[in-house]
């Protein structure tokens, strides 16, 4: 009798323990998760921020240092106190360990002026001390290593969430739920539309959006983007294994067929990339190191890119360091924020169009491909007899870094999602807000960035040779509204959910917005919408837009 009433409390206690209650239950632990989490316990609501592995912060603690934003202007709210506090961070003298703070230059579109309280260049590390301390300091309930169950996680009643439920059993309450993933599992198990891929230009009368193989686009404004011009190989790279054989067979990871009919739609995903932090301080390097699954002709395509050049090696590219196929901009301490550039690079084309909709493993296989490619690329670029010496000499100098990232061999795990599910809601953000030829009246932040897409496919032009297709680079003259009911989904189909990252918008619109202070910044404004929503017992669709923007100022936000 007394083990069956300690077996019973036991199983009582584990059934506590596996429920949760709040007033906010926040899916994801991306940077716009953690605005949402702290943006709601400042209003005073309990909040459970729930992230699927064990670092929070997405990728702006995952390699992304170099803040892409186009206009730092439009960031305010908690984003701006985020990188407020980075600057404080580096204030510190003790955290300059690996170079002096006088030593470190930062540049480009997101250079600090002497008079500015903020910085908006940092380690992955920095800022995952920073996110960190600003979740202590507010009262949140933060669940590492927790995956949606994403077959049968969620309960609705009403048209609205009651419960989702993880792999490990936990399931947990809210009055709203917010989906700050970047991949939209939540929302997609919520029965809310979305869609993936890359809409028809004809959708949404856009320009920029499905296949782009021309070298040059035009807005609706009939301002040059340039397309494929970017990003690509130098003319005359064979596809074929055996050079000038197609009975050869291609060469990895190139589409058999054209670059398909331009403007028509596909589901083609731009590529992903690790944004990899590297450093040259002897001390903290980790060399790259050849996989030991290396493939030599999956790199066949930047030998014969290097090897096509007529002349000097110098004059292959009119952008960028034309040595490197990288964009290497740096961070403090001797660390690098390094991203893809040029034909054949950090990007893995065309290898990542499943992953959006995958299951759990089939996801991490996909990571895994991209981390063994991307090895195998440094190591080739720094090592391999066939990379032209002056490559290998500037290359070989770099490696990961021993302390930033859990893995022993200074990888990151958090992949470059730059893309994934996009939720069709109330309201769809398209190239037509980009330019301002639309704009909206339910503001809830603006972004600024270019609309931009990385390349898409790889494929055999009509002279036999090999390209990329899917590279956008347009501009975005001002900043731009986002709208409230693009992180709504249709009432008809939930009223208790908000989209901050996986928001309703196109391809190309979509490529403009995901920015990670952008993101941010919709965080924010997604816990202000489900306060006023838990306060008036009203769905997230009924606000008073007027009230919503009075907080949403009052808070900070840019909103024109």
């Amino acid at each position: 009798m007394k083990r069956l009433i300690l077996l019973l409390l036991f199983i009582s206690f584990f059934s506590f323990s596996q429920n949760h209650n709040a007033d906010i239950v926040i899916y994801g632990g991306t940077s716009s998760g953690i605005a949402a989490a702290i943006e709601s316990s400042r209003l005073g609501n309990k909040v459970i921020l729930i992230e699927p592995t064990n670092r929070v912060g997405g990728l702006t603690t995952g390699g992304l240092g170099q803040t892409d934003i186009g206009n730092k202007q439009v960031i305010g709210g908690i984003a701006l106190e985020f990188y407020q506090n980075i600057k404080k961070y580096y204030d510190n003298p003790d955290n300059w360990v690996w170079q002096e703070k006088s030593e470190y230059k930062d540049r480009g579109q997101t250079k600090s002026s002497v008079t500015e309280d903020a910085m908006w260049t940092f380690e992955p590390s920095a800022a995952l001390f920073v996110l960190n301390e600003m979740l202590d300091t507010e009262k949140i309930m933060v669940f590492y290593n927790e995956r949606l169950d994403r077959k049968e996680g969620i309960k609705k009643v009403n048209n609205k969430i009651k419960h989702i439920v993880m792999e490990s059993g936990r399931k947990f309450s809210a009055r709203i739920f917010i989906d700050a993933s970047y991949e939209g599992d939540l929302l997609a198990i919520s029965g809310v539309s979305y869609t993936v891929g890359r809409e028809s230009n004809s959708k949404y009368n856009e320009t920029l959006n499905g296949n782009q193989p021309n070298i040059l686009g035009k807005t609706l404004k009939n301002k040059i983007s340039k397309n494929s011009a970017h990003h690509n190989f130098i003319f005359g790279v064979d596809p074929y294994v055996v050079l000038g054989d197609p009975n050869s067979g291609l060469l990895p990871y190139i589409n058999e067929g054209g670059p398909g009919i331009e403007g028509e739609g596909d589901k083609g995903i731009q590529a992903y990339c690790f944004r990899m932090t590297l450093t040259d301080h002897p001390e903290n390097r980790i060399p790259f190191k050849k996989p030991d699954n290396y493939n030599e002709l999956n790199y066949e395509l930047l030998f014969r890119n290097y090897e096509s050049a007529k002349g000097n090696i110098e004059d292959m590219y009119s952008y960028g360091d034309p040595l490197v196929p990288w964009i290497n901009s740096p961070m403090p301490n001797r660390k690098t924020d390094t991203n893809n550039q040029k034909g054949f690079s950090t990007d893995f084309i065309g290898q990542n169009w499943n992953y959006p909709e995958a299951n759990y493993d089939e996801r991490e296989k996909i990571i895994d491909l991209h981390r063994q490619y991307q090895q195998g690329l440094m190591w080739t670029l720094a090592y391999h007899p066939r990379i032209p010496k002056k490559v290998r000499n500037k290359v070989s100098v770099w490696g990961t870094c021993k302390d930033e990232y859990e893995r022993e061999d200074g990888w990151q795990n958090q992949l470059y999602i730059r893309e994934a599910r996009r939720m069709i809601g109330d309201y769809v953000m398209t190239q037509k807000n980009c330019e301002r030829i639309e704009i909206v009246n339910d503001a809830i932040g603006m972004a600024a960035y270019g609309m931009d897409s990385h390349n898409v496919k790889r494929y055999i032009n009509d002279l036999g040779f090999v390209e990329n297709e899917g590279n956008v680079e347009a501009p975005v003259e001002k900043p731009f509204p986002i709208s409230y009911r693009s992180i709504i989904p249709n009432k008809s189909e939930c009223e208790n959910l908000v989209v901050p990252v996986c928001l309703s918008a196109s391809h190309i619109a979509f490529g403009s917005i995901r920015m990670e202070p952008v993101f941010m910044v919709l965080g924010q404004s997604s816990a202000i919408i489900a306060s006023i929503a838990i306060e008036k017992n009203i769905s997230v669709q009924d606000l008073n837009y007027n009230k919503l923007k009075a907080i949403l100022i009052d808070k900070g936000q840019i909103l024109e």
